[in-house]
């Protein structure tokens, strides 16, 4: 059987992009250039590299993911990320979105309770990390990315083999994480309903406060958990969601910056511009500029 790197070749993916594979939830990347650390915002997912290797930095941590290593993202997680292609092949790989539902399928059925019932005594784990890529998970992966080749075996095939993708992460060494945020009723997936609310409102006022009754949480508390599970104040977060989106909108939809500030939930398009600058190392003109000159 075709290997994770040999089925991924067979895939047109765009050059410094991403493409919706048969199954919905389902990406495949590429990279042919070595891409410089840069600020990134990834969903809840699996990161999965077949050649090549990225480099995480958040929080004054540094995480490999390459070829022996998936990464888990738990909760919406904005952090740096660097892309070093292979010697002799881009760098390729599949991203596969989490579906809470189907955590909280599994894990009754993995009886990964009694494993777990301690762990915010422990205090919270970080919402991002690496995990080893076993055997296991790579023949989940391998055969996946066999199905998708065909609607047919992506609509049939699909659901289980994802399924058995979300089995194998469950097995592995970022399992507590992804059990945290299946968890209703615990501190990290209060957080991270939170967290999810801040991505789909941060064109909003949003104060700590109001987050914290949102997580059912003191501040203090709230403002610990959240520190703890993204390495950012909720505030740090916020500011930074709201730029990633905000170069999304100038990138892609060739928007205005004032406009693009504006859409994010800046009121201050002086305040917009040096805080971008600051985050991205380039002002929203430089970023278009780069951009024209690269076509």
């Amino acid at each position: 059987m075709a290997n994770m790197l040999e089925l991924l070749k067979r895939y047109d993916i765009p050059d410094g992009g991403t493409v919706e594979s048969a199954y919905p939830g389902v990406r495949f990347f590429k990279e042919t250039r070595h891409v410089r650390r840069r600020p990134m915002l990834y969903n809840p997912g699996l990161c999965i590299v077949a050649s090549g290797a990225k480099v995480g930095h958040l929080g004054g941590q540094s995480f490999h993911y390459d070829a022996d290593n998936y990464l888990v993202v738990s909760v919406t997680m904005p952090f740096e990320s660097e892309s070093f292609p292979a010697e002799n092949d881009p760098l390729l790989g599949v991203y596969i979105d989490i579906d809470l539902g189907q955590l909280n399928d599994l894990i009754p059925q993995m009886d990964l309770h009694a494993d777990f019932l301690d762990m915010e005594d422990k205090g919270y784990p970080l919402g991002i990390g690496p995990s080893a890529m076993d055997g296991d998970m790579k023949d989940a992966v391998t055969k996946l990315l066999k199905a998708l080749r065909s609607e047919r075996e992506a609509r049939i095939l699909g659901p289980g083999l994802v399924r058995e993708v979300y089995y194998r992460a469950l097995c592995g060494s970022q399992a507590r994480v992804l059990f945290s945020l299946a968890r209703g009723n615990s501190s990290f997936a209060q957080v991270g309903r939170v967290i999810s609310l801040m991505e789909g409102s941060y064109n909003q006022k949003l104060d700590v406060q109001r987050l914290a009754e949102s997580a059912h949480m003191s501040v203090s508390a709230f403002h610990k958990a959240f520190k703890e599970i993204t390495a950012d104040s909720p505030l740090q977060y916020l500011k930074k969601i709201r730029l990633v989106r905000a170069r999304d909108l100038i990138v892609r939809e060739n928007m205005k910056a004032y406009l693009a500030a504006d859409a994010v939930g800046y009121e201050s398009p002086s305040q917009f511009s040096r805080e971008f600058k600051r985050h991205f190392g380039q002002s929203p003109a430089e970023v278009i500029r780069a951009l024209r000159s690269a076509e």
